[in-house]
């Protein structure tokens, strides 16, 4: 590293998902998914039953890409949404709760499709600034201390061991 830059550029040894033939004549780069996400109109009813649980449950009007993707195997696309219903209803948890390990989770896992979504859903529930900037304060921490543990292979204790 150099100067703060990445010897061979800022984002070097980034490789994006796909790029689009039309992105590479304009010299831009734009991820896309692996597959066609299916709109609605193009939706096997399998689908649509799921789509229209997922506006109805959202309160929306569109289909969030996700699903859209998820949904070019119609048996993962039901397992995710109503597996994610289950884990999300009401339980010993609140939603706010939930969301904010959901953002950790994703911070930590790199999806920033996911990040950006359980964040807004976690602000929709009350989380605020100070609330993100502590979680995001305790995600850093935890993700460094958890590779230096792993890195140093630091053998368990006992006392921890009862848990």
């Amino acid at each position: 590293i150099n100067g703060g830059q990445h010897r061979y550029g800022a984002g070097a040894g980034r490789i994006p998902a796909r790029i689009h033939l039309s992105s590479v004549e304009t010299g831009e780069t734009s991820v896309s998914a692996t597959v066609t996400p299916v709109a609605y109109e193009d939706a096997s009813d399998e689908v649509r039953a799921v789509y229209d649980d997922i506006m109805s449950s959202r309160n929306i009007d569109f289909i969030p890409n996700v699903w859209r993707t998820l949904a070019s195997h119609p048996p993962t696309l039901a397992r995710v949404w109503y597996g994610l219903k289950e884990v999300m209803a009401p339980g010993a948890l609140d939603a706010r709760t939930k969301e904010m390990i959901a953002v950790a989770v994703s911070a930590t896992n790199g999806c920033e499709y996911c990040t950006r979504s359980h964040t807004r859903q976690a602000r929709g529930h009350g989380m605020t600034e100070e609330m993100y900037g502590e979680l995001m304060a305790v995600i850093g921490m935890f993700n460094q201390t958890n590779k230096l543990i792993e890195g140093y292979q630091v053998e368990v204790d006992e006392f921890l061991k009862e848990v």
